[in-house]
């Protein structure tokens, strides 16, 4: 009988007696042969373990979300025998099926938000939004004031995704740099010491592939005892050399050349 994602994952590590039964890209070659699937599967909603990682023939629920937005749980092997003959889109999705069957049009489950200008956008694209949130903190503000004065100046707000963001088809960086595709991030454990911890670090995860799927490379600032999530994320505060390793990691991600003539 599948199981739960969370428990086929933790019986796998006791029989393995390994943390990663399955390492990323196990089975990486067998899944590109069905990319609508790599599309349709989301780490985010199937704790952390990405497509790659899951036995074809696994005796597992694992969600899935289509194009449209519809969330439903399938195994891998429901998913692949699914189409049948037919590769149309509609048909790895029980929902869209289901409506195109009926001969109605998909509709989201997700209600976007009706001021957000997102749509208008091409995926990708930077754009001044006012759904964009004020700065969380002093310490925030600080930073990114100290940024933007060794930065160009940067109008955007918002950054344009393939994917709703709960009720956006937008993601709001600290400071967003249209110029190098560059968002920059500033994370702290707040007054209470549950920001950018357990699910609320997933959220930050789930928006940093959002953003690298729409072609942009994300720098986190992680304070305290936050650990990286990313691979350009450096561990600082507000000072100047934090400001230094921010503009250092930019170097990485688009070149000296490149980012050292931005600057000037």
């Amino acid at each position: 009988m599948p199981e739960h994602v969370e428990t086929w994952w933790a019986r796998r590590q006791w029989s393995k007696a390994a943390p990663v039964p399955y390492p990323i890209g196990s089975y990486r070659e067998f899944w590109e042969t069905y990319p609508v699937l790599v599309n349709q599967f989301h780490p985010d909603l199937n704790n952390g373990i990405v497509i790659s990682q899951v036995p074809p023939a696994a005796d597992v629920y694992l969600l899935w979300q289509c194009d449209v937005g519809h969330l439903f749980v399938a195994t891998p092997t429901e998913q692949r025998l699914r189409p049948g003959r037919s590769r149309r889109r509609s048909t790895w999705c029980p929902d869209c099926s289901a409506l195109a069957g009926a001969g109605r049009p998909a509709k989201p489950r997700t209600t976007l938000c009706a001021k957000s200008v997102a749509e208008h956008y091409a995926v990708g694209e930077a754009f001044q939004s006012e759904c964009a949130p004020r700065p969380a903190s002093a310490a925030e503000d600080l930073l990114r004031h100290k940024l933007i004065a060794r930065l160009p100046l940067v109008e955007s707000n918002a950054v344009r995704v393939s994917r709703p963001f709960f009720t956006h088809l937008e993601v709001w960086p600290d400071l967003v740099l249209p110029d190098l595709r560059v968002a920059i991030e500033y994370d702290t454990t707040g007054r209470d010491g549950l920001e950018h911890v357990g699910k609320r670090e997933l959220v930050d995860i789930r928006k940093d592939r959002l953003l690298r799927a729409a072609k942009w490379e994300v720098v986190r600032v992680r304070t305290g005892k936050l650990k990286p999530i990313g691979p350009f994320d450096v561990h600082g505060g507000t000072s100047s050399r934090t400001v230094d390793r921010v503009l250092d990691r930019l170097r990485e991600i688009r070149g000296d050349l490149i980012v050292n003539a931005w600057l000037s």
